[in-house]
């Protein structure tokens, strides 16, 4: 190109020649994740499960039905799948109930159609929902720090089951019951019913008053502006008593969030398609949009596989009535969907065709007999690096480390790390309301763990030393 001279006119020379580009190099390339999905976005035939074989579309639909057919204990689970759920999976799965599970069993007939039941044993939503013994970690079912409140958020309760974590925002544990029950639950201190290994903590308040409290405390506190309404799962609270609470906590003026969670949306999307729920979240969100409040539903989808057409019809009903936003909050557990192409599956079923947003995978909290799905932080960082550029950056979920008395880092935010005995070190920037004259909260280390069996062998004799010491409970780890 020769070299540029100015016209009289302040111009271009006329003897400046234009730069040009060599086009068409540019094409699709053979990638580690292959686009567009192979797999179908349908709603698996119930019939084909000898349980369900006579059930007709109407019952199937309806959500009365479906959590009067939930599955509790073993028996109806044989009966609803027949000889696909073999003796052998049977006894180990019994076993697992008798020594490790946390969460009682409660599992609705929509959530086992997704299930492959040709090959349950490893099947990722079985997996998940109704672990087996020997899916558990033989040598490390628990960390040695592994506690029932992994998160300590009762520790932060302002008043019973409201959890201020963090500045502005408040959880409000509104019921604690599901309309299923997943076995890596991180709230299994309180959600569910009793197990062999787990006797559950019960509120001690009434729950109007518990609920009360909760609006009384959010009135008083105008530094809170966004609010997760949660449980266990808000569609176990009769709808009409949830519309009366949340109409009440939208006549707040320092409200300009809410959140509503609920794993149902995907484990019985019939219950957010009946007459009555349609109506009141209708009214629900006709107040947010007056109020000019965001309101937006997170749920907890952990396999492509759940992605069916009832579940995507449930989330375009709350988009069509002005819900802001769908948003899935997933957790990361091993042989479920801790590889790249499980996850990437996930997040576009999820946005192809339920329209729901890819917002967070968690990684596995630390509660009881939960190590063989866990992942270390070094894991879950590759895994995050793994998906980047795939998906619109609004869709790229973030992968996240909730660490104790702290809350949730993205995995790559470690202030430290000691690969050797899987500790993580993590700071935080604000103080909450138990730490509020602590001069070292900001400055203080604050540990997370990775599952000892995935540390070399230097770090599992660390913690074999560690347990065996007399005071290593009282301690804990240096």
């Amino acid at each position: 190109m020769s070299d540029v001279t100015e016209s009289a006119a302040g111009g271009v020379s006329p003897t400046q020649v234009r730069p040009t580009r060599e086009v068409g190099k540019a094409h699709a390339a053979e990638q580690p994740f292959e686009y567009p999905l192979k797999r179908e976005y349908v709603e698996p035939d119930w019939t084909r499960l000898s349980g369900y074989a006579d059930v007709t579309r109407e019952e199937w639909e309806s959500a009365k039905w479906q959590r009067s057919h939930s599955v509790k204990n073993l028996a109806g689970f044989k009966r609803a799948l027949g000889d696909h759920f073999s003796d052998d999976l049977c006894a180990d799965i019994e076993r697992d109930q008798r020594e490790r599970a946390t969460m009682s069993m409660l599992i609705p007939p929509h959530m086992i159609n997704t299930m492959d039941e040709r090959n349950l044993r490893e099947d990722p939503v079985r997996r998940y929902m109704l672990p087996a013994f020997s899916d558990r970690d033989p040598d490390w079912p628990s960390h040695p720090m592994a506690t029932r409140d992994s998160l300590h958020e009762a520790e932060m309760w302002a008043v019973e089951g409201l959890t201020h974590r963090y500045p502005t925002k408040v959880l409000a544990e509104m019921i604690p019951t599901c309309p299923q029950y997943c076995g890596h639950c991180t709230r299994m201190d309180l959600v569910g019913t009793d197990t062999n290994q787990i006797l559950k903590y019960k509120f001690e308040l009434k729950q109007t008053d518990r609920w009360d409290a909760m609006l009384e405390y959010l009135a008083r506190t105008p530094s809170v502006r966004d609010v997760v309404v949660s449980g266990g799962d808000v569609a176990n609270v009769p709808v009409k008593r949830l519309r009366e609470w949340l109409l009440k906590l939208m006549d707040l003026p320092n409200i300009r969030d809410i959140r509503l969670a609920t794993k149902a949306l995907v484990g019985v999307p019939q219950h957010f398609l009946q007459d009555d729920l349609l109506e009141a979240y209708a009214a629900i969100a006709k107040r947010a949009r007056e109020r000019e409040i965001d309101i937006a539903v997170h749920t907890h989808v952990n396999s492509a596989q759940q992605v069916t057409p009832l579940f995507g019809k449930a989330v375009r009903a709350l988009l069509d009535m002005g819900f802001r936003d769908v948003r899935n909050q997933g957790v990361l557990l091993r042989g479920v969907n801790t590889t790249p192409k499980q996850l990437l599956e996930l997040c576009f079923m999820l946005t192809d065709h339920a329209k729901v947003i890819p917002y967070y995978f968690y990684m596995c909290d630390m509660i009881p007999n939960a190590e063989h799905w866990r992942l270390p932080v070094w894991e879950a960082q590759e895994l995050q690096m793994a998906i980047m550029g795939y998906l619109p950056g609004f869709a790229t979920p973030r992968f996240l480390c909730d660490v104790a008395f702290v809350g949730k880092r993205w995995v790559h935010m470690l202030n430290s790390y000691d690969r050797v005995k899987g500790i993580s070190y993590w700071r935080k920037n604000y103080r909450t309301g138990i730490e509020y004259d602590d001069p070292d909260a900001l400055s203080r280390d604050y540990p997370a763990y990775d599952p000892v069996s995935a540390l070399p062998e230097e770090g599992r004799a660390y913690w074999r030393e560690f347990l065996a010491s007399k005071d290593g409970e009282a301690r804990g780890p240096v």
